[in-house]
């Protein structure tokens, strides 16, 4: 049963039905990338980070990413990996997209780090569209092995 008024319909559930359409592409985790930092954009790249005993390891996807367009910082235990990743070499604006699944622009991805790390000891290296950075760990925050002697 539908009801009418002034000739519109009343019916709400294809509004709702809508709506709930475009809260759940929103919200759909498959969508885009989890980011957590403050500044991150919704099309970041994903990462992985890992604590050894002397470093922390961070592994970010930039597939398609020149050196050249990214950016690292380490200021106050905060690393910032920002660049663009642009469009390939023939790939027209005015295509139609078929279909879709990579990201294009520009990106930001923050993370926050231990107090142990060691700022001015870092390095990076982009290989096969992985960026490896290597932050190494304050010498007096690396644990000590303590022999122990036999009598």
């Amino acid at each position: 049963m539908k009801y009418r008024m002034n000739g519109g319909d009343l019916w709400p559930f294809p509004e709702i039905e809508r709506l709930r359409s475009q809260i759940n592409q929103i919200l759909d985790e498959d969508s885009g990338v989890c980011s957590t930092g403050l500044f991150d954009r919704s099309a970041s790249p994903r990462l992985d980070v890992v604590e050894t005993d002397d470093a922390i390891l961070v592994a970010c996807d930039l597939p398609g990413v020149a050196a050249d367009d990214i950016e690292l910082d380490v200021v106050n235990n905060v690393l910032t990996i920002r660049g663009e990743k642009r469009p390939r070499n023939g790939v027209d604006e005015n295509y139609k997209n078929y279909r879709r699944e990579t990201w294009y622009g520009s990106f930001q991805r923050t993370i926050s780090l231990p107090e142990s790390i060691d700022a001015d000891n870092v390095s990076a290296e982009l290989t096969n569209g992985v960026l490896s950075i290597h932050i190494a760990k304050r010498e007096e925050h690396k644990p000590k092995r303590i022999g122990i002697k036999v009598k």
